[in-house]
This record gives structure tokens, C-alpha cells and sequence, in this order.
């Protein structure tokens, strides 16, 4: 019988230090996800629009980019392309202006739910017509009636497809006539 209670005793240390490993849920765990697009197709040359799908967890919000105190932490996107693809602006949704019990009497300016941010994008008239990765951090506050949580980034990628587009011939000067000019 010694040996079954050490046994049961070892087996229930063990559990417990394996549950004392995990992180545990609860304030620490307030994120945002984010939805990879369906690849988008852009011509050399030419700018496209790509829409970045993001969901803040139930019970939580973040700032907007634009929130209504410099004090407070903005949502941002930052990208890296590869060098033939040019990031161009960055268009981030109004937030909502929302009271919670720790801003007693001032409203604050955030994202709750689905929101979503559209970036341009240009491929370069050289650039090689394929698939294009480009990588980024989506930078947010997370809060909750109560308080706020230190800042995280979220990392995500999305691809790109680079298309030839039509091919135009050069210009020339139409022929003239010696006979128009008089």
C-alpha cells in the first residue's frame, strides 16, 4: 500500500506542476486575432487595396488609432514588404467613444468586436509577376471594465499576387502628311 500512496502522490505533483506551467486564463489572455485575407491580385504598377480583418475578444476593447488622449496607447500596423512592393497608406476605421467605470466621466475612443484596416499596396512596374509575402505588427492596448493591460503585438502576414497586366505598345508619333501643312 506505501508503494500506491508514493505513486499517487508522485502522479498528483506532477499534474501540478504541469498546471502550474500554463499560462493561466484570465487578464493576461485579452487579445485581438486576426483573419488572413483571400490573396489579393495586383497589377505591376499599379496600387490595390488589401482589407485586414482583426476581432478583439468578447469583454475587452483597445484604442483606435486615433484615441481621445495622448496618454493613451494607439492601435498601429506596421508592415514590411519586400523591396519591389511599396506599402502605401494605412487606413484605419473610426473607433466608437465608449464610457467605462475606471474613466469616470470621459469617454474614451476604441475598437470593440470586428474591425478592419485597408492598406495600399503597389507592386513596382519591375517587379517580377508572382506571389508576394508581407509581414507586420498589428501594435494594441487591450482593456476591460477594470483596467488595462500592458501592450502586445500581434505579428501577422498576408500574400500578395503580383499580375503581369497588359502589355502597351510604345508611342509614336503618327505619320504626317507633307501635304496637310500649309
Amino acid at each position: 500500500m506505501g508503494v500506491t500512496r508514493k505513486l499517487v502522490a508522485s502522479l498528483l505533483s506532477l499534474v501540478a506542476a504541469v498546471t502550474a506551467a500554463q499560462p493561466m486564463p484570465g487578464p493576461g489572455a485579452a487579445r485581438v486575432t486576426f483573419a488572413p485575407p483571400a490573396i489579393v491580385t495586383v497589377t505591376r504598377g499599379k496600387p490595390g487595396t488589401v482589407t485586414l480583418n482583426f476581432r478583439v475578444g468578447p469583454g475587452y476593447h483597445i484604442n483606435s488609432n486615433k484615441p481621445s488622449s495622448e496618454f493613451l496607447i494607439p492601435t498601429t500596423l506596421k508592415l514590411d514588404a519586400p523591396t519591389d512592393i511599396v506599402i502605401g497608406k494605412v487606413s484605419y476605421p473610426k473607433g466608437e467613444d465608449m464610457s467605462f467605470p475606471f474613466a469616470s466621466g470621459e469617454k474614451l475612443n476604441v475598437y470593440t468586436g470586428d474591425f478592419a484596416v485597408r492598406v495600399v499596396v503597389r507592386p513596382l512596374h519591375n517587379v517580377v509577376p508572382t506571389k508576394y509575402a508581407i509581414h507586420g505588427n498589428l501594435k494594441y492596448q487591450a482593456c476591460d471594465n477594470a483596467a488595462c493591460y500592458p501592450p502586445k503585438q500581434l505579428p501577422m502576414s498576408f500574400e500578395v499576387k503580383v499580375a503581369k497586366g497588359a502589355e502597351t505598345a510604345p508611342r509614336h508619333n503618327p505619320a504626317q502628311s507633307p501635304h496637310a501643312h500649309r
